[in-house]
């Protein structure tokens, strides 16, 4: 599968059928590696967080998660094909995953949201397999003690796929320092899935999803802790979009396309 170039990232043009195959691939030969979902707010945070850098750096495989990446890519000349993220990832490979009898680990979310995500699964893809959950206390990245434990939680579960999500970047920078240690053939950053799945936070509907307004509906459910990411940070990613278009330009200009 070709890999794009955008934004200085190197984008597997994945869709959903593609990645469940690289699982598959994964699990089949035994070998540790981790996928990376790629957002607006990944693409800002990227630019001065070098520990994010190091975790990107390390992805078996990165995905464009958000409409206007999909959007900004096709406007580029280089169109990824789907919108492949964690938050769709049952609604697209649940009964797949369910079907393969692979193992599940969640990892994330807070006290109980994530045992309660597996329950609700558990009930609509009958036989999926979740053989573990943890919620991490706040600040875990920084005990050595907690996070010698939470590997050692994974590693005693034997996982096919560890599902992490405690939000970016501290998800992938942990997957990448630690995924080797727990040892599991796939790990994904999901971000806030395992709060959809619960119900402890609703997700914005369907038309808004496709209309790359899922930023709108968080912003409206939790202003006072998005406002900042979304209408100070995240517009940065205007100026980036019309960066790589003007080189796309000097580039056509140049071999006279």
């Amino acid at each position: 599968m070709k890999s794009i170039q955008l934004f200085g990232v190197t984008f597997q043009n994945y869709t959903f059928s593609d990645l469940l195959a690289f699982m598959d691939k994964q699990i089949q030969a035994g070998d540790s590696a981790y996928v990376v979902t790629c957002n607006v707010d990944h693409l800002m945070k990227l630019r001065d967080n070098e520990a994010f850098q190091q975790a990107y750096e390390g992805a078996a495989v990165i995905v464009a998660d958000g409409m206007p990446v999909i959007w900004a890519s096709r406007l580029l000349g280089k169109p990824l094909r789907q919108k492949v993220s964690g938050s769709d990832l049952f609604n697209q490979l649940g009964s797949s995953i369910a079907d393969r009898g692979y193992r599940l680990y969640f990892l994330g979310a807070g006290e109980h949201i994530a045992s309660r995500a597996a329950a609700k699964l558990q009930e609509t893809y009958p036989g999926i397999q979740i053989v573990g959950c943890y919620s991490p206390p706040p600040r875990f990245e920084y005990s050595q003690a907690e996070t010698d434990k939470m590997i050692q939680y994974i590693r005693a579960a034997k996982p096919d796929i560890v599902l992490v999500g405690v939000g970016a970047p501290k998800q992938e920078i942990w997957m990448s320092r630690h995924f080797q240690a727990y040892g599991a053939p796939v790990s994904i950053g999901v971000g806030a899935t395992f709060d959809f799945i619960a119900g402890h936070r609703r997700r914005a509907p369907l038309w808004m999803q496709r209309n790359g307004l899922e930023w709108l509906w968080r912003l409206l459910q939790e202003p006072r802790r998005l406002w900042r990411r979304y209408l100070v940070e995240d517009i940065g990613f205007i100026p980036m979009v019309w960066k790589e278009w003007r080189l796309k330009r000097k580039e056509e200009k140049k071999y006279g396309r």
